[in-house]
């Protein structure tokens, strides 16, 4: 059972339970379905502004048969909230890190190997290819099946103190990451110390010294207000962990196979706005960060791959994640 630790979500995810019920009992296409799309993300956001574009291409396609409800900024449920949320068939569809996913569907482990995809050609190649597909499938044994992923660029470190040149700079400091093994033995393996916690934590721990950096990418940096805390963001650039869009089994098996094709494209088709706005943002950011005091140094990356190899190395040793990773290495 999910306990939520607000009584304002208790009343909206049972007042949400009831209403899935209502629509889901809905047997026709021709009566039109509504499915709850729940994340955590500003309306600020390009991911969110990806999520419109398939709200938006969805009802044209289904010609308002099919819908989405779109609940954002965290009013349903933390990510992980909204996640089980979506296995007990409370919720349809959400988007989440796929860091956050591979607790819940080991596979995607790999999408947190630091220095993996070479660069956004190598990344979007394998993503939208056979590596993507067996991704977004493996998911469907935990109930959780995967409709396309979402650019979510890469993920730097950034500092209160000084900057980041070198692994050795990394060496005692408290970084936050997020609340899954890999990414915790990638912190630990380049030499910080590695401290999970809630991104909706984190402000206030940057505030109060509880831990001296954190990793994220700009957008995330910018929508949190980190950067009023934190004034250097060096561009080491280690994972590039996509964004996945998911939908509940449950809700899934539901749909006829109409719905399903209308649903798929909807999500495929929004991604390549969702990349465009991705880009735009990173460039409007970028100059208000300037504005702000916040500096940017630009590493030498290849240090940090040698000191990371360890990583890669590790989840290797499981049969699967190897044939994973070979396929992505050799496309």
């Amino acid at each position: 059972m999910i306990l939520l630790k607000n009584s304002k979500k208790r009343i909206a995810v049972c007042t949400l339970v009831f209403l899935c019920l209502l629509l889901t009992s809905c047997s026709g296409v021709s009566d039109g379905k509504v499915l709850y799309f729940a994340h955590s993300l500003p309306t600020s956001h390009p991911v969110h502004k990806g999520i419109l574009e398939m709200q938006k291409i969805l009802n044209e396609k289904s010609d308002g048969k099919l819908r989405i409800k779109v609940f954002p900024d965290g009013q349903l449920g933390s990510e992980r909230e909204v996640l089980e949320l979506l296995q007990i068939g409370s919720i349809a569809i959400t988007k989440v890190s796929a860091s956050a996913l591979s607790n819940f569907a080991p596979e995607y482990q790999v999408t947190v190997v630091p220095y993996l995809f070479r660069d956004d050609a190598h990344l979007w190649r394998n993503l939208e290819g056979e590596v993507g597909e067996q991704l977004l499938a493996s998911g469907s044994e935990y109930l959780l099946r995967g409709l396309c992923f979402y650019d979510a660029g890469a993920r730097s470190f950034y500092t209160k103190e000084k900057p980041i040149n070198s692994p050795e700079d990394l060496t005692g400091l408290k970084l936050r990451v997020q609340n899954d093994k890999m990414s915790v033995a990638m912190a630990n393996t380049l030499g910080a110390a590695a401290t999970p916690m809630a991104f909706s934590e984190l402000y206030t721990a940057l505030q109060q010294n509880v831990v001296d950096g954190a990793e994220n990418n700009i957008p995330s940096f910018v929508t949190s207000n980190h950067f009023e805390v934190c004034k250097y963001y060096t561009f080491d650039e280690h994972t590039m962990i996509p964004d996945v869009v998911i939908i509940g089994t449950k809700f899934w098996d539901k749909l006829s196979d109409q719905e399903k094709e209308w649903l798929r494209a909807s999500a495929k088709e929004s991604v390549v706005k969702q990349k465009q706005f991705w880009k735009e943002t990173i460039v409007e950011q970028m100059k208000m960060l300037k504005e702000n005091g916040v500096q940017f140094t630009y590493p030498d990356k290849a240090p940090f791959q040698e000191k990371s190899l360890p990583v890669m190395e590790n989840l290797m040793k499981d049969p699967k994640m190897k044939t994973i990773i070979d396929k992505i290495n050799s496309n």
